[in-house]
């Protein structure tokens, strides 16, 4: 299993500072995998991921707005402990990082990512644009459909956030029951 082979981590400095390696957790086969940027300090105290404040309102999202459970998908981030102060990850920790999360996505082969805030979304799909530039149509990772939308924690700072934030949950419902992604945008 991949988590044996990683759980162990030295690759990058924040191997030193944190309490625990944040995996990801849920199904090892599921259609949805969300992707967030790094865990915060409950998920370093717990080793899970999106377990505060944003973690709650994600799991309201998936369980009251996709109607599905938690253990039905996969959560991950694309670091895999967290940085000091919550600032912002750091080229190599990404790099150190970056063959996990690319296996993780591998093994899953899930039929649509959603990526979780800007982060996830530069990472996955390339930098330099704004958020709102992802957003409104689908993506591609190695052939996997990505839906760009709100990390959780803005929704808690910017409760205008939570509708667009629907029409991307939206999206997401449409490919996981099977409409084509390429067929589909919403602006």
């Amino acid at each position: 299993m991949l988590y044996q082979q990683v759980k162990n981590c030295q690759s990058c400095k924040l191997a030193a500072t944190r309490k625990n390696l944040v995996f990801g957790e849920g199904n090892a086969n599921a259609n949805l995998v969300m992707v967030g940027e790094a865990p915060g300090a409950d998920e370093d105290a717990t080793g899970k991921p999106f377990v505060g404040r944003a973690g709650k309102l994600l799991t309201d999202i998936i369980t009251k707005g996709m109607e599905l459970s938690r253990d039905e998908i996969f959560i991950c981030n694309v670091l895999k402990c967290r940085p000091p102060l919550n600032r912002d990850p750091e080229k190599d920790e990404i790099d150190a990082c970056m063959g996990i999360l690319q296996k993780q996505l591998e093994i899953i082969n899930p039929k649509v990512i959603c990526t979780l805030g800007r982060f996830s979304a530069f990472v996955l799909l390339g930098k330099g644009k704004k958020l709102g530039d992802y957003r409104g149509k689908v993506h591609f990772y190695r052939n996997i459909p990505v839906v760009v939308t709100y990390h959780p924690s803005a929704l808690l700072r910017n409760p205008n956030l939570k509708r667009p934030t629907w029409d991307d949950v939206k999206i997401i419902l449409r490919i996981m029951s099977g409409d084509d992604p390429n067929q589909i945008g919403y602006w």
